[in-house]
């Protein structure tokens, strides 16, 4: 009797083992499918990953922008160079990859700098920055025009924007108050000679004279050093921008005159000031009536045009525009 209780006992056993066996073959929750599972997943979610960052590899040749160099250009003469742009591949796919799909405004780009910079070319003129940089800067003269700055330096103060003044040195002398409220408006302040001559005409003593008599009395004024220099009246030779290159400043000359001097309609000198705008141009200007006038619409249209207003050296740097 006992025995055949312990044989039920041990079929019974058998039985339960052969259900549980037969379960873990077919049950979708045993571990080796779950494994299998797991497997899939992991397989998925490379496959997504190589697939996001090839996307962006993708994108990255379509937004990468090359560098373009500083050039000597038969018309313009020197022509700063530019940043490219480069999609930081890693970067973006990082960022991306916490959203889990591609999203090009999650693009991370890095700048590239060109081979040949501004500093790599001889000593000449610059009439404007590089044309792909949505950028324009008003260069303003001093040598006169008391009465027409502070209107001008509130409406530079009420659009947030700088330019760069070129003061003459005599001018400095006898209005130093003027010269640091340019200053102390967070304007750019450069060399305008010091006695508004022809330099063209000059010999080289006297052109020396000029500059660093100038350099010297806005230094004592304002503690600043140019780093540029305007020939009066736009007359110049060789010799005048050797000369300055040896002050340490380059020379600058403009792309777009206001011939604010002629006193002319300040609606109408803005409106074609405007019209004529592009990336990189350089705006000249006076103290004058026109221009105080005029100014507001020139800034307002520039701005609508999608075009940035910085001093000479941020137009003339090498630095993208965001």
């Amino acid at each position: 009797m006992m025995r055949k209780r312990f044989i039920l006992i041990q079929l019974f056993v058998f039985a339960i083992i052969g259900v549980i066996s037969y379960s873990a073959v077919y049950n979708p929750f045993s571990t080796e499918y779950i494994q299998e599972v797991k497997q899939e997943a992991r397989m998925a979610s490379t496959t997504m990953q190589q697939s996001l960052y090839e996307q962006i590899q993708e994108a990255a040749e379509q937004y990468n922008e090359p560098a373009v160099d500083a050039v000597v250009d038969k018309v313009w003469k020197a022509v700063p160079g530019y940043n490219g742009r480069v999609v930081d591949i890693d970067a973006s796919y990082k960022k991306m990859n916490q959203k889990g799909q591609f999203d090009k405004d999650l693009l991370v780009f890095k700048e590239e700098s060109p081979k040949v910079h501004l500093s790599d070319l001889p000593p000449t003129p610059i009439y404007k920055g590089n044309s792909q940089k949505p950028m324009v800067a008003f260069l303003v003269n001093v040598a006169w025009g008391n009465e027409y700055l502070p209107d001008m330096l509130k409406t530079f103060q009420k659009h947030n924007v700088k330019a760069t003044f070129f003061l003459d040195g005599s001018w400095v002398k006898n209005n130093p108050k003027l010269a640091k409220m340019i200053l102390e408006e967070g304007h750019e302040i450069g060399n305008h000679a010091y006695s508004h001559p022809d330099l063209k005409q000059m010999s080289n003593e006297r052109i020396h004279e000029e500059i660093l008599k100038t350099n010297e009395t806005i230094q004592a004024a304002l503690d600043v050093k140019p780093r540029w220099f305007a020939p009066p009246s736009g007359s110049y030779r060789q010799d005048v921008v050797d000369i300055a290159h040896e002050h340490g400043m380059g020379t600058i000359m403009w792309t777009l005159d206001t011939i604010d001097w002629k006193s002319p309609e300040p609606s109408s000198m803005a409106a074609r000031i405007v019209k004529d705008s592009h990336p990189g141009a350089m705006i000249l200007m006076h103290p004058t009536g026109a221009s105080r006038d005029g100014l507001e619409s020139m800034i307002t249209g520039m701005k609508e045009k999608g075009l940035k207003i910085g001093t000479v050296s941020r137009l003339v740097d090498e630095g993208r525009v965001q």
